[in-house]
């Protein structure tokens, strides 16, 4: 038995488990609070996709006979193909059958329906030693091909990583998904259901606590939900999560309570702790924390606590026992290593800081506490967690999933990884900003980090502005090659449909980012249509931006997205498509000759943008300045040292020769033998293992005191230029 349950209703990714119930669990460990948590998602699947589980659905699938489309007809005739491959496939994708890549990429093993007509020559992507991967597409499309006999045949709501995520979707009113709830189970929701049961004949918990993170959560939690009431009558059931945080901040459908008992806001752990109060009679219902709950068939909106929410520093390591860690699937959607990432591997996820430094971006909910609310934590507690979580779960990949992880604190985080002589790999979300140079870059990559994501958005200098993002289009460009010259994959966040774009902006935002796969400056991105919410300056101040609110009322149910007019910008609806093709094949790394005409069925302007704007972008040499308080850091090993005479024009001199090797191959420099005793010791200092960082300042009074000479000419000299050129880092 636990106090808590924790639970991820189904779906959101088939290879890592979503944080939020891990983050509660950490929280509620050091509150001594009893708990377990289930991701639910990866357990549907796991039943579904299994030789008993497809066997069923087959069964199931058949009773629609002939009115059925001819792909599904042809998986339903493979289906005794489907049934004796899927167990061996799944555990191939879990990471604990890799033998059977040899046989999948043979291309006569896995039976194939229309998702393998999109196949081309792979070893292109995969190379002819690839198998691993090339065997996890091919596996991926496979399953992809029955989830599309799911969506004809059995549940038109099933979705790999979302269900009947339309029913969420700006639902201003109740109306449709309370009638939708009415109706019969699906044969996903049984599923459900059935391993819901197992779970709480096992707990028997006090308290179910169900994290909706995004709209395609939404209805399987209210279905779950559904079910604990009228089996579970006495259990309290609360629901939380990013859903709630932006979509049901003016809830008033008491129906609602029909399925819940509370719904809270934000920040969960203080909510979760007082409701544990609450029922256990230590608190009165008006004390607890951004809580809605019925009263007297009213809605009412419970925030009378006085206790404080709790510092990222007192939550705890997120703590993922009870997921089922070795079950997950690693998938390959598209061939792109970057685009992967999502979908490929089992990442630990941690935050360095709570909210949004930057937090003025208009277009973003920055009125909202989980934006708003900026609070980073020390380096020395991150790796501190990291290495908790490492013993943990056995695994040490993290992704960071920070709103915008701040530079600041990604060198502190590196240099301490480096310092514990961690290895790890890890990515995260940045903004573009200036902050990330060639050096620190480097320093990132050495400390384990292979990607990064962050908006570059609209790519047109005059919305940048206007979305008050802070940075431009050549900045951004300068930022993706620092990452990538450094070996750190890059993904761009694109946008397009900000009030008042015009078509000749959008497609001049296409030029930018076609020059920018074009030259190896980005690796992956992803394009997305402008949403206006409620929370945002757009939202909030829709007159600033030259926008009309279509509707200014306010539903009972979600308020969010919000129904807006752009009468002085393009029909952003046209551009999708084109947007969305071109940008595939950028990610292939083909069509970049292609006019940008041709991926219009519409007519579009010309690009106005020089052909050569982001080659110009990102040769542009930098302030070659050093500030007094920079900090100095060598990666590199301790050199060997020889001496010997050199001589010159009949002039001889005391030399030392500083022999370097480093992973690949080695060098040397020489100094004059006056300064190798201080350089030594100076590249011992600046070693990330000296936790006192070494400042530009305080090498060169310490040069000039030891040297009696200027520092500026040694640190301008040739000798010195190569170190920078192989792990000497200013920081």
């Amino acid at each position: 038995m636990a106090k808590v349950l924790l639970l991820t209703p189904p779906f959101t990714q088939l290879n890592t488990p979503y944080p939020a119930t891990a983050y509660l669990k950490g929280f509620l460990n050091t509150r001594g609070i009893s708990s377990v948590q289930a991701d639910l998602g990866i357990e549907v699947i796991l039943r579904l996709f299994s030789g008993d589980g497809l066997t069923s659905l087959f069964d199931y699938a058949g009773i629609y006979g002939a009115e059925v489309s001819e792909n599904a007809r042809r998986i339903l005739a493979l289906k005794s193909h489907y049934i004796n491959t899927i167990d061996a496939v799944i555990s191939f994708l879990q990471g604990r059958n890799p033998t059977l890549a040899h046989l999948i990429c043979m291309e006569d093993f896995l039976p194939e329906a229309s998702r393998f007509d999109q196949v081309e020559e792979l070893d292109w992507a995969f190379g002819t030693m690839g198998n691993q991967d090339k065997a996890k597409h091919l596996a991926t499309l496979y399953l992809e091909d029955i989830s599309d006999l799911i969506v004809e045949c059995v549940d038109p709501n099933f979705g790999f990583s979302r269900y009947a995520e339309r029913l969420g979707r700006s639902a201003s009113s109740f109306d449709e998904l309370y009638s939708y709830l009415r109706l019969d189970n699906t044969y996903t929701d049984n599923l459900l259901i059935t391993i819901l049961e197992e779970r709480m004949a096992a707990v028997r918990p006090q308290l179910v606590s169900f994290s909706v993170p995004f709209p395609g959560n939404l209805y399987a939690a209210f279905r779950a939900a559904h079910w604990i009431k009228r089996n579970y009558p006495t259990v309290k059931i609360a629901m939380g999560g990013g859903f709630p945080n932006t979509e049901l901040r003016s809830l008033s459908d008491p129906r609602v309570f029909e399925f819940f008992d509370f719904i809270c806001l934000d920040d969960g752990e203080a909510p979760i702790e007082h409701l544990v109060e609450f029922i256990d009679g230590k608190r009165n219902i008006s004390d607890l924390k951004r809580t809605f709950a019925l009263k007297d068939g009213a809605v009412i909106y419970y925030n009378g606590s006085t206790s404080k929410d709790y510092k990222q520093f007192e939550a705890g390591t997120p703590d993922y026992s009870d997921l089922l860690l070795d079950k997950y699937i690693s998938v390959i959607e598209i061939v792109n290593p970057m685009h992967r990432m999502w979908s490929d591997g089992r990442w630990n996820k941690l935050t360095m800081a709570h909210g949004c430094y930057w937090g003025k971006c208009t277009f973003c909910d920055i009125s909202l506490d989980y934006i708003k609310v900026y609070e980073p934590i020390a380096a020395g507690l991150l790796c501190d967690r990291m290495e908790e979580m490492i013993l943990q779960t056995g695994q040490n990949g993290f992704h960071f999933v920070d709103e915008a992880a701040p530079p600041a604190l990604m060198r502190s985080l590196a240099l301490e990884i480096l310092r514990r002589k961690l290895t790890v790999s890890w990515w995260t979300n940045i903004r573009f900003e200036k902050s990330f140079t060639k050096d620190l870059c480097v320093l990132l990559k050495a400390s384990g980090c292979i990607a990064i994501s962050g908006g570059l958005e609209v790519a047109s200098d005059r919305l940048l502005q206007l979305i008050q993002k802070g940075v431009t289009v050549e900045q951004v460009a300068r930022v993706t090659n620092n990452f990538t010259s450094a070996g750190i994959m890059v993904h761009a966040y694109l946008m397009y449909g900000f009030p008042t774009q015009t078509a000749q902006e959008t497609i001049d935002s296409l030029e930018m980012v076609r020059q920018m796969f074009e030259s190896g400056i980005l690796q992956s991105a992803f394009w997305h249509q402008f949403a206006m919410t409620a929370h945002s300056p757009v939202g909030m101040y829709p007159e600033q931006f030259n926008v009309n609110k279509v509707s200014s009322s306010i539903g009972s149910f979600a308020n969010n997205d919000i129904v807006h007019e752009d009468k002085v910008g393009a029909d952003h609806e046209l551009f999708s498509y084109g947007l969305k093709k071109s940008l595939f094949n950028y990610m292939h790394g083909i069509c970049f000759d292609h006019p940008l005409q041709n991926w219009f069925d519409h007519k579009v302007p010309r690009t106005k943008v020089a052909p050569d704007f982001i080659e110009k972008a990102i040769s542009a040499d930098g302030a070659f300045f050093v500030k007094p308080d920079a900090k100095l850091v060598w990666l590199g090993s301790k050199p060997s040292v020889s001496t010997f005479i050199k001589s010159k024009k009949g002039k001889q001199w005391p030399t030392a020769e500083l022999a370097f090797f480093d992973k690949k191959s080695q060098f040397a420099i020489q100094v004059e033998e006056f300064y190798s005793d201080w350089l030594l010791n100076f590249l011992d200092e600046a070693s990330p293992n000296n936790p006192e960082r070494l400042t530009f300042q305080k090498a060169k009074e310490s040069f000039e005191q030891v040297t009696g000479h200027d520092f500026e000419p040694f640190w301008y000299s040739k000798p010195l230029n190569t170190l920078r050129q192989s792990g000497l880092l200013v920081l």
